[in-house]
């Protein structure tokens, strides 16, 4: 269980006056055994809401408790139960697909014992095996994408940041990331995921979670999104949900 308390985080403009408030006063809750959709345009708040989780960012204002714990008290404590697929998975070119997710293994604590098992079942999992003995240097979006999917699940979190993790990504590879997204959530994960794209949110989430201008304006299953809005499809409750005119949308 993931929820977020009225968190607030600006940034400094570097040479000039004033802050830039990236997210205000933005609260929303993410269960077990759930795909939450955290959905908005690009520079919304998004990442820096996912960063403040994964207790990369300190919130200005606010708090995070994820399964009980306090993200700013006890980070540690916080990272050891969550998995985080930033936006840029941040994949090193010189290490092999296998020693990248080892290496992160390592980094999380794991035994010795259990860092080649856990990295064989992912490997298999994520059908790396053409890929996990060649450096990641040149590799495709999708394939630094499974390396990245695969060092966030390699200490077996129950929870999952997941950033825009389809970006980039072709028709196929998307599928295999969808359908390996459903089967984490059946396991009982809670995943939240990020995304500006209407269709993929409407299709993979249980609840979403509309974010614009670093806040949140409605947060529902999309049945009740639509039923609250007055409207058919996502796009059109979306633009209702934060306020603009669909016909000065359109």
């Amino acid at each position: 269980m993931i929820e977020a308390v009225q968190l607030y985080k600006s940034f400094k403009r570097k040479g000039k006056k004033g802050a830039v408030h990236a997210v205000r006063d933005l609260s929303f809750g993410a269960r077990d055994g759930a795909i939450t959709g955290l959905l908005g345009p690009n520079g919304a708040g998004k990442s820096t809401t996912l960063r403040m989780l994964a207790t990369l960012l300190v919130a200005d204002h606010g708090h995070a408790i994820i399964d009980g714990i306090d993200t700013a008290k006890q980070p540690q404590e916080v990272r050891l139960s969550l998995g985080y697929l930033p936006h840029n998975s941040g994949v090193y070119p010189r290490l092999t697909a296998r020693e990248n997710i080892e290496y992160y293994a390592r980094i999380a604590g794991l035994e010795r014992s259990l860092v080649r098992s856990r990295t064989d079942k992912l490997i298999e999992l994520l059908d790396m095996g053409e890929i996990e003995h060649r450096r990641a240097d040149g590799f495709s979006q999708g394939q630094r994408t499974k390396i990245g999917l695969a060092r966030a699940l390699v200490h077996e979190p129950k929870n999952l940041l997941l950033d825009e993790p389809t970006n980039g990504l072709d028709v196929m590879a998307t599928r295999s990331l969808r359908k390996i997204i459903r089967m984490l959530r059946d396991e009982g994960h809670c995943i939240i995921f990020s995304s500006h794209i209407m269709q993929e949110v409407a299709a993979l989430c249980d609840h979403i979670a509309i974010i614009s201008e670093g806040t949140i304006a409605i947060a529902d299953t999309l049945p009740r999104i639509l039923e609250t809005t007055g409207q058919s499809d996502l796009e059109d409750a979306f633009v209702v949900a934060i306020g603009e005119s669909l016909e000065a949308a359109e």
